[in-house]
């Protein structure tokens, strides 16, 4: 799915785009580009933040049917930084762990390149309603 299918004028800004989205599954890529490095010339920690709070939120949301769009809220995200946002892209994957009537968990991944593990994540969230 493309990213102007998103809705999500944040994500946009950013220039991200959703590379994969199925059930339990939902995948996010940003082009590392110079307005998203912070002072030490490294991907910033907030922009692999959003990546992976997007990444393991899409995750619990996918509709086959697009009639049926599902929203859902963070209530917890916990990141562990690994190393340095250094390369040409970052992807974030989120994986549906366990899923409730109201809530649900999921954890994630953001890597450099496709072959750096940079940070890793766990979140609770809420289906909107």
């Amino acid at each position: 799915m493309e990213s102007d299918l998103l809705d999500n004028p944040f994500l946009d800004t950013l220039g991200v785009s959703r590379t994969a989205w199925r059930e339990g599954y939902a995948e996010f890529q940003v082009r590392v580009q110079p307005a998203l490095l912070n002072r030490r010339r490294v991907l910033q920690g907030g922009v692999i933040a959003t990546l992976l709070d997007a990444a393991c939120g899409y995750s619990g949301l996918f509709s086959a049917d697009p009639e049926r769009v599902i929203h859902g809220v963070t209530l917890s995200l916990t990141l562990n930084f690994l190393d340095k946002g250094l390369g040409d892209a970052v992807i974030a994957k989120g994986f549906l762990e366990r899923r409730g009537k109201s809530i649900y968990f999921a954890r994630g991944e953001a890597w450099v390149d496709s072959g750096i593990l940079i940070a890793t994540a766990q979140g609770t969230f809420k289906y909107a309603r």
